[in-house]
């Protein structure tokens, strides 16, 4: 299909937010176009969970399902390719893809996740996602009651501790250095037979993406089954930072409860607006900044 040169919106980024904002504004009648650069950052996920109907579903089989039902629509094209630039103003913008082709829209959506800075141990990125994981609510019931790590310190290890001791009650927080933790903290973590370890990681051992267990700089080697980690992150473009879009003090898109920037005209949905990370959280910002987007075409025509 030839892509056309004007579009109602753009929508940079066609993951799980992606594709549900241009459903919701292609059932609006809006012309739309997804941009995509193919690589989601739940790609190396075996399986995605604690989403009803999709449970248990691998990651490209949900998206490659999606982007079957969002592309039924006539109204809604899609782009493989990565958009290099946007200007202009709002009803009026000028979107470069892939430094050369060039496209006009009223409204854009920024659905560009983050992306994550692992930390310097072998191994890491390897398994990230498989079975060193973020979230016990997408993860924590497959490694219930296994062989569990912490990588964190300081209060938000010990909020860490606290959750994640729901799923697991053999748990050891690795703080990859001193440990920050208060005395009050300690005897609370004590009580919950949680231990802390302050070595350095040096790496962690796995089977393709299946820990095995993290070798330490100064204890040899401890066995685990899953390690969690909370990493520090930042945007996966700098086109945000471009547009003047103002972020959070933890670094997300600031939006609306409508998924409007604090730009005219641009919206942004998925991981890059919200510390839910998840696919529901996704989908539902997603479908959330289509319907506020469209929404804006009725004021102007109405």
């Amino acid at each position: 299909m030839q892509i056309q040169s004007s579009f109602d919106v753009i929508i940079i980024g066609g993951s799980n937010a992606g594709l549900s904002a241009a459903m919701a504004l292609g059932r609006a009648l809006r012309k739309v176009l997804i941009v995509d650069n193919g690589k989601p950052c739940n790609r190396q996920t075996p399986h995605s969970h604690n989403l009803i109907m999709h449970d248990g579903w691998t990651p490209a089989d949900m998206h490659t399902a999606a982007k079957k039902d969002v592309l039924s629509y006539e109204t809604v094209q899609y782009q493989e390719g990565t958009v290099t630039a946007v200007n202009g103003i709002d009803n009026d913008f000028k979107i470069t893809i892939n430094n050369t082709q060039h496209v006009n829209a009223r409204k854009v959506i920024l659905a560009t996740g983050i992306k994550d800075v692992f930390p310097a141990i072998e191994g890491f990125a390897e398994c990230w996602g498989i079975s060193v994981i973020h979230c016990p609510y997408c993860h924590g019931y497959e490694y219930r009651s296994k062989v569990t790590g912490i990588l964190a310190n300081g209060d938000g290890g010990f909020e860490m501790a606290r959750m994640i001791n729901n799923w697991t009650k053999n748990l050891t927080i690795f703080t990859n250095g001193s440990a920050a933790f208060t005395e009050e903290q300690l005897t609370v973590l004590s009580k919950h037979n949680i231990a802390v370890i302050s070595n350095e990681i040096l790496a962690i051992k796995h089977n393709n993406g299946y820990l095995h267990s993290l070798v330490l700089k100064e204890a040899g080697e401890v066995v685990l089954d899953a390690l969690y980690a909370r990493l520090p992150f930042t945007q996966n473009t700098g086109i945000p930072e471009h547009l003047g879009c103002a972020l959070t003090e933890q670094g997300y898109l600031h939006v609306d409860n409508l998924q409007r920037t604090t730009v005219p005209g641009i919206f942004a949905c998925g991981d890059n607006s919200t510390f839910m990370r998840s696919v529901s959280a996704a989908i539902a910002s997603g479908t959330m900044a289509g319907v506020a987007a469209s929404k804006e075409f009725f004021d102007l025509e109405f």
